[in-house]
This record gives structure tokens, C-alpha cells and sequence, in this order.
């Protein structure tokens, strides 16, 4: 093992899964090191000093900032700081990263969360609650709704593959749990069959190899 290699903490999560596409397709080496959330591994005093929020995905970069060792929490954060580092999938101009981030933000902000809620209502809670699944099953609608019309428009979110889609796809990835019909948006199932025939992002979304 060398010790430039990335260290990934991670689980089977839309979020976690952000991060080990990324490092696929930035051809980056990392380590991963499982936090069990069934467990509750990241209340670990450890992975607290890593994570403050005590939430997966966090990376140690032993060559971060200044060639000292740097870690990062908060996905969307990680996602940046890798874009920077490999000089990747972050638009190739100011008005590029600028989309970029616009919808990165939309990602961590609106979908994700949403979809989040959708998920426990709908599979997780041990009641139903009608008022919260109707809720997000609105609110679902619309953020896909956002999504198919911006591919309407453009072959990626941010018009060139980004890290952008590598934040978005994960959760798409769940539309099943969602009960989302990708027919329904069919830019968005469109851009779904691009993005999961990568084989990077194949490779990603199976760490850390759990289903």
C-alpha cells in the first residue's frame, strides 16, 4: 500500500458513492476504509475527527494542502476539492464551473435530500406516514421534472460530464426505491444509460461492494 493513496471512508450510500466514482474517473488511488452505519461506526471518536457531522463519505488526502495531509467531509465539498486536485470534470472555463457548481449545489441542496426523505418514507419508516410519502413523492416529481428538462437541453447537467452528474447519478441510481418511472422523463433516462455504462461508474458504485 503507498502511502499517497487517498483514504476513502465510506459506505454503501448515494453519498459515499459520489465519492469512489469520482476517484474512478479522476484515476486517483485510494483505500477504503467501510463505516458500517448498521453498526454505527461513524460515531467512532476516529472517524469523528475526520467527519465532524459524524456523516459519511470523508477522505484523508496524505498530498493535500501544501503537501501536508488534508481531510475533508461533506460531499459535495470532497467533490470540489478532487476537481481541483486533478484539474478534472470541473469545466473548462469560469462560466463552466460555474454551471458546474449551480448544479452540484441543486444536487446537494434539493434532489438529494428529497430523494432521501422519499427513500425513508417509502422503504425505511417501520409506519407509514401518508402525509410524508405524498409530500416527497411531489416534491420527487419536480426535482426530476428540473433534471429531464435540463437535459432536454444539454447531453450532461453542466453541458460536459462533471462532477456534477457524478453527484446526481448515485441517486437516480435509486429510482426503484423512488417508485420513479424513468419512461416518464425520458432525458433523464437518456442521460442514466450514458452515465451507468461508464466504466468508472460501474466500478464506483460497487464500493465498497456491498449491495
Amino acid at each position: 500500500m503507498s502511502n499517497s493513496r487517498i483514504q476513502l471512508y465510506t459506505w454503501g450510500t448515494p453519498n459515499g458513492r459520489k465519492i469512489s466514482i469520482a476517484l474512478e474517473e479522476m484515476g486517483l488511488e485510494y483505500e477504503v476504509h467501510p463505516v458500517n452505519l448498521m453498526k454505527n461506526e461513524q460515531f467512532d471518536p476516529n472517524f469523528i475527527a475526520i467527519s465532524p457531522s459524524n456523516k459519511i463519505p470523508a477522505i484523508v488526502d496524505p498530498c493535500g494542502v501544501d503537501g501536508e495531509a488534508h481531510s475533508i467531509f461533506e460531499s459535495g465539498a470532497i467533490l470540489v476539492y478532487l476537481a481541483e486536485k486533478t484539474n478534472q470534470f470541473f469545466g473548462r472555463s469560469a462560466e463552466g464551473r460555474s454551471i458546474t457548481l449551480q448544479w452540484l449545489m441543486w444536487q446537494m441542496g434539493g434532489f438529494g435530500p428529497i430523494l432521501g426523505q422519499l427513500h425513508h418514507f417509502k422503504k425505511l419508516a417501520k409506519v407509514k406516514v401518508e402525509y410524508g410519502i405524498k409530500r416527497f413523492d411531489g416534491l420527487a416529481d419536480h426535482a426530476y421534472g428540473v433534471l429531464n428538462r435540463r437535459l432536454e437541453a444539454s447531453e450532461y447537467v453542466a453541458g460536459e460530464y462533471s462532477i456534477a452528474d457524478m453527484a446526481i447519478f448515485p441517486w437516480a441510481a435509486r429510482y426503484e426505491w423512488q417508485q420513479i418511472d424513468l419512461a416518464t422523463y425520458p432525458n433523464v433516462r437518456r442521460w442514466f444509460n450514458a452515465v451507468s455504462a461508464r466504466p468508472a461508474v460501474v466500478k464506483g458504485m460497487k464500493v465498497p461492494f456491498l449491495n
